[in-house]
């Protein structure tokens, strides 16, 4: 699978949508995606991350990093990660897990629970 950024609004929240492996080669195109959003004056972010099927520490990075600027901004930022075993995307939240930042972020299961206005863990 290619690496794939996409982006759209729902509601006041814009949905950024990555698909691939998110390293060291991709990273900057996620972060860049981010900067444009935040540049267009929108503060809410999610981020799909339900397509990624590799993660390492310069992708990681890029989540963190959009965190701190969302929050610059008085944002939200809101991760889909899936849960469980097989299901694509997992791999990240176990990365996240190992690495101690999981805690960071607001996670939901799909878009349609990330854009509702009730948080599932702070």
């Amino acid at each position: 699978m290619a690496f794939k950024v996409t982006g759209d609004e729902q509601g006041e929240w814009s949905v950024i949508r990555v698909a691939g492996e998110l390293d060291l080669v991709t990273s900057p195109v996620m972060r860049q995606r981010v900067h444009d959003v935040v540049a267009e004056g929108r503060h809410d972010l999610v981020l799909d991350l339900s397509d990624v099927f590799f993660c390492d520490s310069s992708g990681v990075g890029v989540l963190i990093a959009a965190r701190r600027l969302i929050r610059s901004c008085r944002g939200r930022l809101r991760l889909i990660l899936p849960a469980g075993g097989a299901v694509e995307g997992s791999h990240v939240n176990r990365v996240l897990g190992a690495l101690g930042v999981r805690r960071l972020f607001d996670v939901y299961p799909d878009l349609a629970a990330a854009v509702d206005e009730e948080p599932l863990s702070a």
